[in-house]
């Protein structure tokens, strides 16, 4: 019985650890109505090994039982990260039900497509971005700082309740198609998709299809050419419609170059002056940012979105702001961060900051939680009043330039 005991201590230590830390990771990024239990049961585990020790192991062999049981512990974790990050991604692709060869009954269909966030927290379009960057050998946050990466993401959405960026899409797409219908367009039909959210832009393009469109436009609503708009459209052209269909997809691009963007932000500057002259407001425009390796990749991300708001200061300047007071910032990555900024602003005599959350196409937890989070570390006067004007969000000025974009590519002659 007593060699029984010895040989069992190490089994239970051995098996409460590991269990404690897949559990740990199972808490770090279960959904919120679920956490609790997670932490419950880690905490069981972990109790269970700390009892073990204290009543099966002495003198000396107390600190090598803790030591096996916290190496057993990261073993337990990293094998349930490893298991994360193979988790299949859940979302629905419908079944293509068009016979091949079938030209269609004629129609157009855009395929409205931009990044996408769930409402609610979800770890799956991170988990696809992580394997994602892997499969590029793009180095993107280490495999076991994954699940703080997602525990993180679940902290943010606690503090605001939810994403706004699936709403405000639905509103987008549906001004988008109101627009088109009063300009006499009964016929093109709009599908919304999103990288990150349901549904998938290959899922929408399927259901085009089987719709009987005779011509895709994938409309990108994103602000930058990068490896966000290469996913998308390889997903599209994993499907060879052209070949299958005779059906050609074709693009819109990005909106980093659009003048009717770029006026959305002076048009919504002046909106929210406050009473205060334009030479003392000051507005900052903050980027997404990536890191400078990623650059070598996708060196469009970083040029197009320096060029986008470049152009916006410029046009800021032509209306009557104040050059001194107009800047670029960063949520991640690159520097100016926004708070650094905003006490230049201060100490050149602002009186009123606007800021944007200028790459982001839809209100999301990057514009309703991480850049507000920025600009809070700033430290200005007592009363120094300080506007958060969001994402482009579905204003006229945005829908205008998803629909100049989309009517370029219409108006363009198919081939053959």
């Amino acid at each position: 019985m007593l060699e029984f005991l010895r040989i069992a201590r190490w089994i239970m230590i051995s098996g409460f650890g590991f269990l404690a830390g897949w559990l740990f990771v199972g808490y770090l990024v279960a959904r919120p109505l679920t956490m609790s239990l997670w932490l419950v049961l880690t905490c069981v585990a972990g109790f269970a090994a700390i009892l073990t020790i204290g009543l099966l192991f002495r003198r000396w062999l107390v600190p090598v039982g803790v030591v096996l049981a916290l190496a057993l512990f990261v073993a337990g974790y990293w094998a349930m990260t490893v298991r994360l990050m193979n988790t299949p991604d859940p979302r629905d692709v419908p079944q293509l039900t068009r016979a091949q060869g079938d030209p269609g009954s004629g129609h157009t269909a855009v395929v409205y497509f931009t990044h996408g966030e769930p409402s609610l927290y979800s770890p799956i379009g991170w988990i696809n971005q992580f394997n994602e960057f892997d499969a590029q050998g793009i180095a993107f946050v280490p495999l076991l700082a994954r699940p703080i990466f997602l525990y993180r993401l679940r902290n943010a959405y606690l503090k605001v309740g939810r994403s706004e960026h699936h709403d405000v899409h639905v509103r987008m797409l549906s001004a988008l198609e109101e627009a088109f219908r009063t300009n006499g367009d009964n016929t093109t039909r709009f599908y919304l998709s999103f990288l990150d959210d349901e549904p998938r832009p290959d899922a929408a393009v399927i259901q085009a299809l089987n719709d009987g469109a005779s011509r895709i436009l994938l409309s990108e609503v994103f602000l930058t050419v990068s490896n966000h708009t290469a996913e998308g459209e390889e997903l599209v052209e994993d499907l060879h419609t052209e070949e299958r269909f005779g059906v050609r997809i074709d693009k819109t691009g990005p909106l980093w170059d659009s003048d009717l963007l770029r006026s959305l932000f002076v048009a919504r500057a002046n909106e929210l002056l406050g009473g205060v002259e334009k030479d003392r407001v000051a507005i900052l425009l903050v980027g997404h940012g990536q890191p400078d390796e990623w650059d070598v990749a996708w060196g469009t991300e970083t040029e197009q979105e320096i060029a986008f708001r470049q152009g916006v200061l410029d046009r800021l300047v032509e209306d009557g702001f104040n050059r001194d007071l107009l800047g670029l910032a960063w949520m991640e990555f690159k520097e100016p961060q926004p708070a650094e900024k905003i006490e230049e602003f201060v100490e050149l005599g602002a009186e009123r900051l606007l800021f944007f959350s200028a790459a982001i196409s839809a209100d999301s937890i990057h514009s309703q939680y991480d850049v507000p989070e920025l600009v809070r570390e700033a430290a200005v006067p007592h009363g120094f009043t300080i506007v958060n004007l969001g994402a482009w969000n579905d204003h006229p000025l945005v829908i205008a330039a998803i629909k100049d974009r989309i009517d370029q590519q219409l108006n363009t002659p198919t081939e053959g």
